[in-house]
């Protein structure tokens, strides 16, 4: 990897950086390319001089991809979005990176997706995750798909925020809790993305799936969450009729706690499929929630650090 080149596409969000970081340690270039490039100008103290650089960039612009991706040895598709139109950025927009990478020769190429990405899935998000990873595919047959779980770290936005609510709120309505996840470290992927770009010999044209040690469903992330921060909330597990409505009804007002489209993902598993290729088989030993998530969550509990951890009653 050391010299070489590589562009990250929205590399200056949260997995992004993790990312950056391993390969600035490996001693590539990064060239990071995403819509707004303020997001990401906390990254470019973290390389020495020259060794990042920030090109405003639209994967809907078949153009800007291309000049993204100009005497790139290697690329990261990390763009992805919950809400809005998902074939324009999860399908055509890995589309054009997948194309302008093959004509720009790129030695390498990885497509991070997600978990149940499938054409036939039931939700919008699922089903153009699978239509872009079919694209990138055609476009760039030796493309590396991972397709992580749920990814936690210390900036993340999913165990945060339930941990912001848990901490606020006496009552805690569960949506879906009966769906079960499979979380896997921020660190770990990034772990994968690097292995993939550095060995697409033996990585490329494969896909993995990426998942921690446990499974886990979304009630049991809630009580641990609580259990790590010292509170002992009531849960209350939303039946589905009830959730599925209020996801139906008002999820498209801005700041709703769920979509439609999240609720129709929380009917299916987001874990590792029986055989798949995971983490083990590009060399990478997975890191449990409990080692991790201890550390990050201290700045929700009532005393910080001074804190005693109590037991939580069950919802």
């Amino acid at each position: 990897m050391r010299d070489s080149l590589i562009t990250v596409f929205g590399g200056g969000g949260f997995l992004g950086k993790y990312i950056t970081q391993r390969l600035l340690a490996a001693g590539a270039r990064v060239r990071i390319a995403q819509r707004n490039i303020r997001g990401a100008q906390d990254v470019k103290p973290l390389g020495n001089l020259g060794q990042i650089q920030l090109i405003a960039t639209d994967i809907r612009k078949p153009d800007s991809v291309a000049r993204a991706l100009h005497r790139a040895d290697g690329a990261v598709n990390l763009v992805g979005i919950l809400k809005g139109d998902f074939d324009a950025f999860h399908r055509d927009g890995a589309a054009n990176i997948a194309s302008a990478a093959a004509t720009a020769g790129c030695g390498a190429l990885v497509q991070v997706s997600a978990i149940g990405a499938d054409p036939q899935s039931k939700s919008a998000y699922g089903r153009s995750k699978g239509e872009g990873e079919a694209a990138v595919l055609a476009a760039y047959p030796q493309a590396t798909i991972l397709r992580p779980s749920i990814v936690f770290g210390r900036e993340d936005q999913f165990i945060n925020r339930f941990a912001g609510l848990i901490a606020s709120l006496p009552i805690v309505p569960i949506i879906g809790g009966k769906a079960k996840f499979q979380p896997v470290f921020v660190d770990d992927v990034a772990a994968a993305v690097v292995a993939s770009l550095a060995n697409p010999a033996v990585f490329g044209g494969r896909t993995f799936e990426l998942g921690g040690p446990e499974i886990v469903s979304m009630a049991e992330i809630n009580t641990r969450i609580a259990a790590e921060i010292g509170v002992s909330p009531t849960f209350i597990d939303m039946p589905d009729a009830v959730s599925a409505l209020m996801a139906h009804g008002a999820g498209w007002l801005p700041g709703a706690p769920i979509t439609g489209d999240q609720w129709a993902m929380l009917q299916s598993d987001n874990v590792v499929a029986n055989g798949a290729d995971g983490l083990d088989a590009l060399g990478i030993a997975a890191t449990p929630m409990a080692a991790i998530i201890g550390d990050y969550l201290v700045r929700y509990r009532k005393q910080g650090r001074f804190s005693v951890r109590t037991k939580v009653k069950p919802g």
